[in-house]
Formats: structure tokens, sequence, C-alpha cells
């Protein structure tokens, strides 16, 4: 390996600098040119190539966002897209890849493998957590903090009205976000994907919340809850229950932006070190993952097949402390 190149793909989240920043410093360490592929599938099919240096990277560990731009690339989905993508690995000479972002991401890698035998190492870089081979994915800490920040002022404004807040929180196929962040507000109640929800028992449980003199309620809603999203929730709640003050807040996109937390950034370096150390050693068509504190290598095919699965032991904690 002389030359490694290194993208981000799909939704930004935070932590993706310093994965790139660590990927970038392996790559001095071992005396490898490493080359940032910017916008990540168009950047290969456009030849939007650069070196980048140690001190390229400097200063970017605590950014939000990615310096390297990121994109959905429906070229790279068509043939002729990732042949022009493979002629512009070939003019600039890169050995390997590796590709920071989700499972759409990881997809893509796998099939351009197949294609071309180019070593593609991927890095989880998805707020979601919902990639089977890793505890966490790099900007998942970040967003539920973001959440528990929004929602504990939304507390404050919801104590001093008595009045019940509905807050949507990211999340179309998995609840990751919603469950721990509902935990940590000690929300009322959690609407997620992977649970059925049904609106009866949802009313109950705040009336009840209610009749026990609750000065405030806060409802946790995955955007992707059967029910739909905060607003088809609080029109739900408020056609059987009219006497409640209510209110809707949807976070959106502010979950994917600030800087990392720290457990995000040192994720991100282990990771970053760990995709070029993996090249290094011959590895490809896989995720790097961290499992249990060490270090774990995943198969694109199963990370992006086998999403990770919710703790039932957390969806069981967060009914009993919101009784």
């Amino acid at each position: 390996m002389k030359k490694i190149g290194v993208f981000t793909s799909g939704g930004d989240s935070p932590g993706m600098n310093a994965a790139i920043r660590a990927v970038v410093r392996t790559c001095a360490y071992h005396n490898i040119e490493s080359y940032g592929i910017y916008e990540g599938y168009e950047g290969l099919i456009n030849g939007e190539i650069r070196k980048i240096g140690a001190r390229g990277v400097s200063n970017i560990i605590q950014r939000g966002g990615t310096i390297l731009k990121s994109s959905r690339s429906e070229a790279f989905r068509t043939v002729e897209g990732r042949k022009k993508a493979f002629e512009n690995i070939q003019k600039f000479g890169l050995d390997g890849i590796v590709a920071i972002g989700g499972d759409g991401t990881f997809t893509g890698a796998a099939i351009f493998n197949k294609e071309y035998n180019i070593p593609f190492v991927g890095i989880p870089g998805t707020i979601d957590n919902d990639l089977f081979g890793t505890d966490f994915t790099i900007g998942y800490d970040t967003a539920i903090n973001t959440v528990v920040e929004a929602v504990d002022k939304i507390r404050d404004t919801a104590t001093s009205h008595n009045r019940l807040f509905i807050v949507e929180v990211m999340g179309k196929d998995a609840g990751f976000i919603a469950l721990r962040s509902g935990i940590a507000v000690g929300a009322e109640a959690i609407l997620i994907p992977e649970t059925r929800t049904y609106i009866n028992q949802l009313i109950e449980k705040l009336e009840g919340n209610r009749n026990g003199r609750k000065t405030s309620m806060i409802v946790i809603v995955a955007e992707g809850d059967e029910l739909g999203g905060a607003y088809e929730v609080a029109q739900k709640v408020k056609k059987q229950c009219p006497q409640y003050d209510s209110r809707v807040t949807v976070l959106g996109h502010i979950q994917r932006g600030g800087s990392p937390s720290a457990m995000d950034r040192v994720l991100a370096s282990t990771m970053g070190n760990a995709a070029v150390d993996a090249l290094l050693n011959g590895k490809n068509n896989i995720m790097i993952g961290v499992v249990n504190k060490e270090v774990a290598y995943t198969p694109f095919e199963k990370a992006i097949k086998h999403h990770d699965k919710l703790n039932m032991n957390l969806v069981n904690l967060a009914e009993i402390l919101a009784s």
C-alpha cells in the first residue's frame, strides 16, 4: 500500500472529521500517501481527489460535519458511473479506500469491490447506531446528547405551563436515539419502530400520569414510529384528550450537527487507525467496529443485512421508570 483514499458518504455525523484525521495521520505514520475524495462516490466519479498531509487535518477533531463533504450518488448506482470511478482510482494510483458512512455507503463499496477488486474498509459513521458489528457508530453518542440537552430545556417550559410536549427525534427504521435519550430525559412514553404502538395505551399512560398530578409530560417519538411523526401523534392525542395543553417539537437535523462528544472523538480515532491497519494487513470488504472495547471486523454484507437489534432490557427499563 503506497496510496490510500478516504471519503465520507451519506448523512453526516459528528466525529467524521476525527475519523478522517486518524486515517490521514496513521497513513503518515506508515509513510503512506493519503488522498481525500470529496463528496463521496460523486468525487470518485468526477475525479475530486486531492492529496492530504498530516498538517492538512489539523484542528478538525472538534468540528462537526465533514471537511470532505458528503453526498448520495445516483450516478454510482450505474455501471457507467462505477466504471468512471474505477478509472479515477487508477489515474491517482490508489491502492485502497477507507469509506466512512452507513449501510448505503457499504452497499456501494461491496458492489464496487466485486466488480473491480479494489480493497475497501468501512468505518460506521451514522447517528442511527443500527449497523451490525459494532457497539456504537460514530455520531450516535453526540446525537443522543444533543437530544437530551434540547429536551431538558423543553422540560423546563413544560413544567412551567403544565404542558404535554411531543418531541420527534430521528430514526426512520430504528429507535436507538429515541430509546436512550428517552430514558435519559425521563420521558413518560417512548414510541419507536421496533415495538407496536397503540394510541389507547398511550392515552391511558398519559391519563395515569396526569391523575398522579405530574406537572409536565414528555413523549419521545422516533420519526419512523407506526403512529407517524410527532404531529400525527399529537393529532391523535388531541382528538381523544382535547383538555391537554400540548405542543410539538421536531428536533430534526440539529441531531446531526455540533462538536462531537469525547466518546465519539475517541471512537472515530480508534476506527480510523484500525481501518488503515486493516488495509495494510490485507483485509478487504469489511467494516471496522468496536465490540466490548475491542476492534472487530465485519463483512460489509453482514453489517448491512443484519441490522443491530434494540436492547429489550432498555425497553423494559423505560416502561418501569416512566410509571
